[in-house]
């Protein structure tokens, strides 16, 4: 028997009732709940009442701005998916409300229907990622690592690649059960992440521009929230954190070097660049296998910590030729 799914609740917010009523009519009949309010106040009494799954709310409103709101909205219901809508004078303070990960998207006024529609469109898939990691279903956790590599088509498998060797590197290093547990979980959702990171910038047949790049060097950050509101353990928010972190500190979001950087971390970064190596890209082709074995010895005391290469090289060996 095939389980249904719940609908979902979407909530808009916005004083002008015209926009409420547009709004409502481009999502009536997509299969969700719509709820409006016409003030902070009003929305906030919503989503005491029941779960909402994404909340639309302006920005500039009587009473209470929009950021207030969401942030109040954090503190009652950290799953429901919080997108502003906001005008150009604005626009930096919507900035720092998504840094501080106030806000999942933004939507300009005046908008276009479109531009709604993928918004709330992208802020559902967010939703559903979030509840379940909640569940922290293996299968469920597995599916997701796969869903997030849809969006970089040349990723396929890679996930699961890096957690088998992640665990090849752990069990070689005698860590202790439940926490290659953690580590297989922190390999299938170290890049979940990327679910922010826009596909144009993800598929490039190219290499990135700086700007590009900065925006690639947030999913780390991104990735660690997603699994912290999922109350996933704090060994596999580490590992989603810090799996771009270098030996010699040259790494990213932080800089850690050396030991600060969390084992466990160290281990799925390892597996990670080594299967990245070897993977084809639209903008090279992978390591052969005497290429790899070259690649990762300039990478010892560097990118990885010597233990770490010394014991990639034990275990390749015992493995074919790629």
């Amino acid at each position: 028997m095939v389980k249904e799914r719940v609908q979902e609740t979407v909530l808009f917010v916005d004083d002008e009732e015209n926009y409420l009523a547009y709004t409502s009519s481009i999502f009536r009949n997509r299969g969700l709940d719509i709820l409006t309010a016409s003030s902070p106040l009003e929305a906030l009494k919503l989503v005491q009442r029941q779960s909402v799954a994404v909340v639309v709310s302006d920005n500039e409103m009587p009473g209470m701005r929009g950021v207030e709101l969401l942030a109040r909205i954090k503190e009652l219901s950290p799953h429901t998916v919080k997108i502003m809508v906001t005008g150009r004078a604005d626009l930096s303070t919507t900035l720092e409300a998504i840094n501080s990960g106030e806000v999942f998207r933004f939507v300009l006024k005046p908008w276009k229907s479109a531009d709604m529609m993928r918004a709330v469109k992208d802020g559902l898939r967010r939703y559903r990622v979030l509840q379940s990691l909640k569940r922290e279903d293996e299968f469920i956790l597995y599916s997701l690592a796969q869903t997030i590599e849809l969006k970089d088509a040349s990723t396929k498998g890679h996930c699961d690649r890096v957690a088998t060797l992640a665990l090849q590197l752990a069990e070689a290093l005698r860590v202790p059960e439940e926490v290659r547990r953690q580590i297989r979980y922190g390999s299938w959702l170290h890049d979940c992440g990327k679910i922010g990171v826009p596909e144009a910038i993800l598929n490039a047949e190219r290499g990135l521009s700086e700007e590009e790049f900065q925006v690639i060097k947030k999913h780390p950050e991104w990735g660690r929230e997603v699994v912290r509101k999922a109350n996933l353990s704090g060994t596999v928010q580490e590992i989603v954190l810090y799996h771009h972190e270098r030996f010699d500190g040259k790494g990213y979001p932080f800089g850690l070097e050396g030991e600060k950087i969390p084992l466990e971390a160290q281990i799925v970064s390892a597996a990670d660049i080594c299967d990245a190596l070897t993977m084809d890209r639209p903008y090279r082709k992978g390591l052969s296998r005497d290429e790899l074995f070259s690649t990762l010895g300039t990478m010892k005391s560097k990118n990885l910590a010597p233990l770490l290469v010394d014991t990639l090289f034990d275990i390749l060996r015992e493995t074919e030729p790629l």
